[in-house]
């Protein structure tokens, strides 16, 4: 009579208080993705442990010995700390499960969580340029043994961190892992730039290398922002190639054509599709097979929820791309 199943197995009939299904049932999909959640805030919050245990103590370091490095390299570990709570909090509100309200949940959360974080990164860059023109113009006392010392200790701490969030296909555990990788590029420059000055006694290379690591830092940031704002503006994945997955729709038995095809992305690691497909097939059971064809092909672009038109009549507006109209638009047929 009308019955669907739920993702959890019982039932949701029209007219029913059972409102937790309505979404559920439609984006079951969701629920695959709480147990890498719960994996990633466990990698998470031992890397925040780690490095904001290391953060203080390069801190520490870099005043005591007068290393301008050092202390930017504790100012990039603190953006990290910063990022790891970021990614650890977006991850726990992405984990919770959708409503009638809010029917994808808090999936979003991760990228706004990932944009601040190279925002972050932008302004830690440019903060640590300036000092570092400021000292070029002004050296100053450095102790490069100190620095070297405490330099290695954070070496080791970032590549403990690095080591439990690599592999990770979310944007913001990626994100949280960039941070932790150029920060310990700049731990190794930090040592060798500590051997120079123990050698040498020329500080001029710490603030150098400290406009390095600014620069280096940039760069990651820019990657960063450029995904999260595609992601945002919900472009076509740069993972996904849209004539491929074109050509597979049309490719499946009985499909004569589609259009109004929409590929985005709703976090790092969910895309969705959305499409009209015209077909002149009248048999509702060959119709669900080839619902069930292309669903199967689309797994391959990582594809895994998709929702899909079938028409016997082809839209007045058929372009492959459809634009979305808003309303009162005044669109004659």
């Amino acid at each position: 009579m009308g019955t669907k199943l739920g993702a959890r197995g019982r039932s949701y009939q029209k007219g029913s208080q059972q409102s937790d299904f309505l979404v559920i049932e439609r984006y079951s999909f969701l629920y695959t993705m709480a147990h890498t959640h719960r994996d990633n805030r466990k990698s998470l919050r031992l890397a925040l442990i780690i490095t904001a245990a290391f953060f203080l103590v390069e801190l520490a370091g870099g005043f005591l010995s007068g290393s301008l490095a050092l202390i930017s390299d504790a100012g990039h570990m603190f953006s990290d700390v910063l990022a790891l709570i970021l990614s650890l909090g977006a991850l726990t509100l992405a984990a919770r499960l959708p409503t009638k309200e809010r029917t994808y949940g808090f999936l979003r959360a991760e990228i706004f969580a990932a944009l601040i974080n190279a925002l972050l990164l932008i302004a830690v860059s440019a903060m640590i340029l300036w000092e570092a023109f400021q000292r070029v113009q002004h050296p100053a006392p450095v102790q490069g043994l100190l620095m070297g010392v405490v330099a290695v200790a954070g070496l080791v701490a970032n590549l403990a961190v690095a080591f439990l969030l690599h592999g990770s296909h979310n944007l913001n555990v990626r994100s949280a892992f960039l941070h932790v990788v150029g920060d310990a590029v700049s731990s190794v420059a930090v040592i060798a730039a500590a051997i120079w000055i123990s050698m040498t006694g020329q500080t001029l290379a710490d603030p150098i290398l400290s406009g390095f690591i600014a620069v280096m830092i940039m760069f990651s940031a820019a990657g960063i922002l450029r995904e999260t704002l595609s992601i945002l503006l919900q472009f076509t994945p740069r993972s996904v190639d849209f004539d491929a997955v074109v050509a597979d729709m049309i490719s499946v038995p009985g499909v004569s054509g589609v259009h109004h095809v929409h590929i985005w992305s709703l976090s790092s690691d969910i895309h969705v599709l959305d499409a009209h497909v015209y077909s002149c097939e009248r048999d509702a059971g060959t119709i669900e097979g080839m619902k069930r064809e292309i669903k199967e092909r689309l797994e391959k672009y990582h594809i895994h929820h998709s929702t899909l038109e079938f028409e016997c009549v082809e839209c007045s507006e058929c372009d492959l791309v459809g634009a979305v109209h808003r309303p009162h638009e005044g669109h004659d047929d």
